[in-house]
């Protein structure tokens, strides 16, 4: 869940680096030799590994998906993402449930594609989801107080953006600090916090994206700060929202898509314009602070529907208790959702016939840079470039992966829409191929 705190994020830069020579231990020097011996063998097998794409972008289909999910990708971001996973691999560091090409890129982005600084953000965010149970979190935790909550802090996703993003609400002027903590404890908000966040991951984007067709990893949010008591506020404020920005900054990076933070005053601008000087200037042009005539520019990214009537939208959700408490969403679907869970069950599938085959798990580990280079429509054929010394190992590769269930496609196109061969495989989803 995003939170204000994000916008007090000053990502990693060399600006006020000391320039004093300290002296390195023995260690140290060999671990520095030895994180920059990877980084030329990764750069070195990503060159072997990476197709140089006729296109900029690249759209890959999900072939678990039962629709097409429009996802284009960068080509320098992918070979980029190819190093990145190599060093990964090479160290032990991916599990299965995390390799993922937008995750990965995520951590990338978050570290300005420094691959040394990305693997370090990356072993931290694992040891993180180890010491704290992340990974079960879903199941392990249940968070009986959320009610009572609600009504010392209302906060939660309601409906989507023009492109399909979740939108994240939050009205601090209506939280009560002290109430607040009298029916939670710290520690329990941020577990929450967490959960919240894994949700977002398996159920709301994989929605978003099936309601969209295209991927969607990012959210829109909206602070409302009208009748905040910054005094008030700055205990929580430190004790609570810095806690969760550092949870969010360190292990779910950029998800933050566009914030606005409307009904602000004076002296919160004041202070932004303060603030904002010590930012990175990529994510100051995602934060947009607005006073209290913020109705037309939310309306220009979210549609009135989707939008609460008390941000200037039509919405009430008056049979569901209120917009903060319905979650108004796709991932409330149900259509939807089991398309999600049949997704999420494919790919559990093919996790567990990797861990029980240990030798597939690790040639499909090199099969994942296999790219197929997919010539253009007039020529009407696929040509597949492979190393000749690799090629009979690789396609043994492939015929052992295809048969624990693992495969993608990957398709360049010359338009911006995706073929429209490209149909649902089953009738009876149709009606959701055609949301949107």
């Amino acid at each position: 869940m995003p939170a204000l705190g994000e916008i007090l994020l000053v990502p990693e830069t060399d600006k006020g680096k000391s320039e004093d020579v300290v002296e390195v231990s023995e260690d140290e020097k060999i671990t520095r030799t030895r994180s920059r011996s990877l980084k030329k063998k990764a750069i070195k097998a990503s060159s072997k590994l990476t197709h140089s794409l006729r296109k900029r972008g690249k759209r890959v289909a999900d072939q678990y998906a039962p629709i097409v999910i429009e996802d284009v990708r960068d080509e320098e971001e992918e070979k980029a993402v190819n190093v990145f996973r190599i060093a990964l691999v090479s160290l032990d560091l991916l599990p299965s449930r995390h390799d993922d090409y937008h995750t990965m890129l995520r951590f990338l982005k978050a570290r300005r594609f420094d691959i040394d600084k990305a693997v370090q953000m990356w072993e931290e965010m694992l040891k993180w989801r180890k010491e704290n149970g992340v990974d079960t979190i879903m199941q392990d935790f249940v968070y009986d107080e959320y009610e009572e909550v609600q009504q010392y802090y209302p906060h939660g996703y309601h409906g989507v953006d023009r492109d399909g993003r979740p939108v994240y609400i939050e009205r601090l002027g209506k939280i009560d600090p002290g109430k607040l903590m009298k029916v939670t404890t710290l520690e329990r908000f941020l577990r929450y916090h967490v959960q919240g966040f894994e949700k977002t991951f398996s159920e709301k984007f994989p929605a978003c994206s099936i309601a969209a067709k295209r991927h969607i990893n990012s959210s829109t949010t909206i602070i409302d700060v009208h009748g905040v008591s910054w005094m008030s506020f700055r205990k929580l404020a430190q004790d609570l929202v810095m806690r969760m920005q550092k949870i969010d900054g360190d292990n779910y990076p950029e998800t933050l898509n566009q914030m606005y933070i409307i009904n602000a005053g004076s002296g919160f601008k004041l202070i932004w314009n303060t603030v904002k000087g010590f930012l990175d200037p990529k994510t100051t042009s995602k934060i947009h602070v607005l006073g209290n005539k913020f109705r037309s520019h939310l309306l220009e990214i979210i549609d009135p529907s989707e939008l609460p009537e008390f941000l200037g939208g039509s919405c009430l959700c008056v049979n569901e208790g209120g917009c903060m408490r319905f979650n108004k969403g796709p991932w409330n679907d149900p259509e939807i959702m089991k398309l999600v869970r049949s997704r999420d069950a494919m790919y559990k599938t093919k996790e567990q016939g990797l861990l029980e085959n240990g030798e597939v798990a690790k040639l499909f580990a090199l099969r994942q840079h296999l790219n197929t280079e997919i010539s253009s429509p007039d020529r009407g054929q696929a040509r597949e470039r492979e190393s000749h010394s690799e090629h009979d190992k690789r396609a043994q590769l492939s015929n052992q992966a295809e048969a624990v269930g693992v495969g993608r496609m990957e398709q360049s196109d010359s338009t911006d829409q995706l073929p429209s061969n490209l149909t649902v495989e089953s009738n009876s989803l149709q009606k959701v191929a055609n949301l949107s």
